[in-house]
């Protein structure tokens, strides 16, 4: 089954010969040289994950990718793949450019429009509750029928499944193997102590029950946090998204430098992502609403002066307060955008938090009313008028939070993955919003245009600085591929900036914070290459990043 599609077979990968029947064509693509790698997703659906991923190795596929999610304090196990998809770096990298000063603002605006004092955990909990009692009640029934003996009732046993603080654990019961961080994962729940020491292979336990629990785990996580919960708490919706956690006010400089080095050393050619088919919105709509949190004060001024006067277009108390925030934070990251698109992403929106709808029991009454207040928007004029100029406020910090994460997923430890058409501005939502088509003749001529030498349109267009981007930094890792291959170093550039060397011949420098860094550069004297401007120019130790940063605050540099 794929989570909650219960009408679909299941395949048992971990059957031999299942395994060589389903695989025998994809196996004989990488033979024959036709593909180079494999991704694989939902790895976690899988009776064993490593037997499988070492099943792939020993059939002679060289690289592979996995589509699993990993909470910010999670580590990806020994396996034999290249690494994942990238959403931890998404989530990162996102997280680098939101301001924790305005966390306080934040918090205080989103108690005011939802009524709710609780913290995204505590949402996140009761989400999984209900799907564990709720679509995936038939599963909790066949984990207590393959351990029968367990005291516990399926109640019991819902609650276990709804309280894993990760998407599962990996033990092994055929082989008896056991990890450190199985056990810390299954310690953190508040299963009965004879479940905990069933799973954990420390009292007599059915493999089936075990083997079972691990594959129920992660949809019942996936469902109710990203496919609830991320619907239901929206303090700041640029940090809800795949693998994300909402909590987690932004990040330190320290924090990303870490993971980029932790990358660097067990996962070299893992992916770097900022968005994807399942992301719940395009990479340029999160930096904007990201930037949100450098102008506090005027987002909290705006947004009540917006619910003072777009009070009038509500019926029957619908959008309330809090779905009314959703359509504000949205309209601010994606606009200019059809109203047709904002309709059809609520819709989506209300029936996944299932809060006043859902997909199964429809209030169609209540989506209408939603649909028709976000369609009256675009006629309110003073409203309107307000948001434009917000937006103009706005776009500038977006955009750098944009092309500063560019920069960054072009020359961070991975590989980086762009996404259909994300080389260019891409203001989409949630599914199906992101997979709509791309124009790729006029994406082609904005190229033609870069390569005869037409500079970036910035502040006042910025529909090429990210292709410009793009070319100058891929460029860069065509011309040295040995210096991205090589060590990662961390520079001490300040709080409000990031900075490190690749190779020791590629120093890149990002500011992360409004306004001009007030941070230097050491260790990096010596003769350098702009490669976004062309110049050449000696950098001597100590030299402030506002001499070295660009308008967009970025500065990646090619020692000569």
């Amino acid at each position: 089954r794929f989570f909650d599609i219960d009408d679909l077979a299941g395949v048992r990968q971990e059957d031999p010969e299942v395994f060589e029947e389903t695989h025998a064509l994809v196996v004989s693509l990488v033979r024959e040289g036709v593909i180079d790698a494999l991704r694989i997703d939902h790895p976690d659906g899988l009776a064993d994950p490593a037997e499988y991923f070492e099943r792939l190795r020993s059939r002679g596929v060289p690289v592979v990718w996995i589509e699993k999610i990993l909470e910010p304090t999670e580590k990806l196990r020994d396996w034999p793949v290249a690494g994942t998809v990238g959403y931890e770096f998404l989530n990162d990298v996102c997280a680098l450019f939101v301001d924790p000063r305005a966390e306080g603002s934040f918090t205080a605006v989103w108690e005011d429009v939802s009524g709710d004092r609780r913290g995204f955990h505590e949402i996140a909990a009761e989400a999984k509750l209900e799907q564990a009692r709720g679509p995936f009640a038939p599963d909790i029934e066949r984990l207590a029928a393959a351990q029968p003996d367990l005291p516990a009732d399926t109640d019991t046993l819902a609650r276990a499944v709804a309280s894993f603080p990760v998407y599962r654990t990996y033990v092994q019961p055929e082989r008896g193997l056991v990890a450190d961080a199985d056990r810390a994962a299954v310690h953190a729940t508040d299963m009965p102590r004879e479940m905990a020491e069933a799973l954990l292979l420390e009292r007599p336990a059915e493999p089936a029950f075990v083997t079972r629990f691990q594959q129920t785990t992660p949809p019942v996580v996936a469902k109710g946090v990203e496919d609830t919960a991320f619907y239901r708490y929206g303090r700041l919706l640029a940090l809800c998204d795949v693998g994300g956690d909402p909590a987690r006010f932004g990040i330190d400089v320290d924090r990303f430098h870490a993971a980029n080095a932790e990358r660097a050393q067990r996962f070299p050619d893992a992916m770097l992502t900022t968005m994807t088919h399942d992301t719940k919105r395009s990479a340029d709509v999160r930096a904007r609403i990201a930037a949100l949190t450098w102008m506090p004060e005027l987002w909290d001024q705006t947004v009540r002066r917006w619910l003072t006067l777009t009070e009038s277009l509500r019926s029957g108390g619908a959008p309330d307060d809090l779905e009314r925030y959703f359509i504000f934070q949205t309209l601010a990251g994606a606009w200019p955008i059809e109203a047709e698109r904002i309709e059809q992403y609520m819709e989506k929106a209300l029936r996944e938090a299932k809060r006043n709808t859902n997909w199964v029991e429809q209030n169609t009454g209540w989506e209408e009313a939603v649909k028709r207040f976000s369609r009256e928007l675009y006629e309110h004029a003073e409203f309107r008028s307000s948001l434009e100029e917000f937006v103009r406020e706005l776009e500038f910090a977006g955009d750098r939070v944009a092309a500063g994460s560019v920069a960054l997923k072009l020359t961070a430890p991975g590989v980086p993955d762009i996404y259909q058409g994300d080389e260019m501005p891409v203001r989409a939502l949630v599914d199906p919003d992101n997979r709509r088509p791309v124009d790729w003749q006029w994406n082609e001529t904005m190229l033609a245009r870069l390569a005869g030498g037409a500079p970036p349109e910035g502040r006042d267009g910025s529909d090429t600085r990210k292709l410009w981007l793009t070319t100058r930094l891929l460029g860069l890792r065509v011309r040295r591929p040995e210096a991205f291959a090589g060590t990662y170093d961390p520079l001490d550039a300040g709080e409000d900036a990031v900075a490190y060397l690749r190779g020791g011949d590629v120093l890149v420098a990002v500011g992360t914070r409004p306004g001009v860094p007030a941070g230097a550069l050491r260790g990096v004297c010596g003769r350098w290459r702009d490669v976004l401007h062309g110049e050449e120019r000696d950098l001597e130790d100590g030299i402030a990043l506002a001499r070295v940063l660009d308008e967009y605050g970025i500065a990646v540099l090619e020692r000569m």
